[in-house]
């Protein structure tokens, strides 16, 4: 039997544990950054070393994040000591033993693992999975062999999974023909990777930077924070409507014409459309200065606004309102009015009324992080977000929003949300870096004792 000669750094604390479980059920995680895919790849190679013959499986949900978090870097970690097969996605060990790849972003994804047979399946980032599918694939797990006979799962709060993870993990509450001595939770935090925390010293200001309730669930881990207001840090404060500190409702200006202006649009079938016009400073700042706001087909101050009728608005706007005329203005729109499934698209009234788009960067969370870090305060009380105060459809739907019941960290889709939508299409046109707030430098020697409040 030729030598394997494996190299691999030493495991954090909580990797460690990770490890050396045995548990039927084991997840980790529990926070962002905490070093839960290195921990899911070695485990799945030593586990292939081990037992000869055994067959794991990971899952997760899409094949580039796959490829992205494991295939790549496992290819590195195991050069020549094993085989990966492109064609099946799987990696072949001399020993007999196989990792396969699969991924699951629904239901239907299942029906094709059905008659998959392995001995160890890891599910990683669990809480993207629903409780149905977790329920289905984890029967693959089966085999009449001496081989252990396990589930990892690695998680953070929210995601359309986060109430089963938490029910069975963390509050530990469990149903008829569930056996609580069979599931292990090991909590990690992104204070518990000291690579990352060394190698990328700058992540854990990303986190803190985030609005409180999500700053408390990826970077505290908690997985008590997703109910109530979406937009947690609006403010609408009428004292400070002339100074712009601790407000995002200012009183309206004429932008200078050398300001940028964008158009952002999300159309709704049954909602209202968004129509909205920002303004852009020379420090990035964005200021909504103007909405087009109604519902298709629905009276709305004596005009339906049918897509003819609405482009042929925007378009009479953009020629003859003071803060538009004459201005070059880009757009970006929902991607839905690109689709033809319902007949003509769209995108074809808009064209027609010399109204143009392109579609908007519609990756759902990664929009909502650049809505919040323009909407969070400086350390002086400024946002990077204003609106102005005639925008009363924006004032009014943003600060009403929840979350999302089924998908606890992204919007409830079934309220009035166009506005924050058009919202999310322009900010991921002009993406920003969070908003830095310095930390409080406190002296090594105080002789007055001036510093004891902090």
């Amino acid at each position: 039997m030729r030598s394997i000669n494996l190299v691999l750094p030493p495991p954090n604390d909580k990797q460690y544990l990770f490890l050396k479980d045995t548990h039927k059920y084991i997840a980790f995680g529990g926070a962002r950054g905490g070093g839960k895919s290195w921990a899911v790849r070695v485990k799945a190679i030593l586990l292939c070393l081990h037992y000869a013959g055994i067959k794991v499986m990971i899952v997760r949900h899409t094949y580039p994040e796959l490829r992205a978090n494991h295939i790549g870097p496992m290819r590195q970690m195991l050069g020549d000591i094993a085989e990966y097969k492109e064609s099946v996605k799987e990696f072949h060990f001399p020993n007999g033993s196989v990792i396969l790849f699969r991924h699951c972003q629904n239901e239907k994804d299942v029906d094709k693992y059905q008659g998959t047979e392995v001995d160890v399946l890891f599910l990683d980032e669990a809480t993207q999975l629903s409780e149905e599918v977790f329920n289905r694939i984890k029967a693959c797990v089966r085999g009449v062999n001496s081989f252990p006979k396990r589930i990892y799962l690695t998680c953070n709060p929210g995601g359309v999974g986060h109430a089963w993870v938490k029910r069975l993990f963390v509050d530990r509450s469990y149903n008829t023909g569930e056996n609580s001595e069979e599931y292990s939770f090991i909590r990690s935090l992104v204070t518990d990777n000291k690579a990352l925390m060394r190698e990328d010293p700058d992540y854990i200001r990303q986190l803190e930077a985030l609005p409180p309730k999500l700053r408390r669930a990826w970077l505290e881990g908690d997985w008590n924070i997703f109910e109530g207001q979406f937009f947690e840090e609006f403010r609408d404060d009428p004292a400070h409507y002339l100074d712009r500190r601790h407000t995002h409702v200012i009183e309206p200006f004429r932008p200078p014409r050398e300001w940028t202006v964008v158009r952002s649009f999300d159309f709704g079938f049954s909602k209202p459309f968004s129509c909205d016009w920002w303004a852009i400073d020379y420090d990035g700042r964005a200021y909504l200065i103007l909405q087009l706001y109604g519902c298709a087909g629905v009276p709305n101050e004596g005009v339906k606004w049918h897509p003819p009728q609405i482009f042929a608005e925007i378009a009479r706007l953009e020629r003859e309102h003071p803060y538009l005329k004459g201005r070059q203005i880009f757009g970006v729109a929902d991607p839905s009015i690109w689709d033809g499934s319902r007949g003509i698209p769209i995108i074809e009234d808009a064209d027609r009324a010399g109204v143009y788009f392109t579609p908007g960067e519609n990756t759902r969370l990664p929009g909502w992080m650049q809505c919040h870090y323009r909407l969070a305060f400086d350390e002086n009380g400024f946002p990077m977000v204003y609106f102005f105060k005639n925008c009363t459809h924006a004032i009014r739907t943003l600060p009403l929003l929840q979350y999302s019941d089924t998908k606890p960290e992204d919007l409830n889709t079934e309220q009035e949300d166009h506005f924050a939508d058009s919202f999310r299409y322009f900010c991921m046109s002009r993406p920003i870096q969070p908003v830095y707030k310095p930390e409080k430098k406190i002296p090594d020697k105080d002789p007055l004792n001036l510093y004891t409040a902090y």
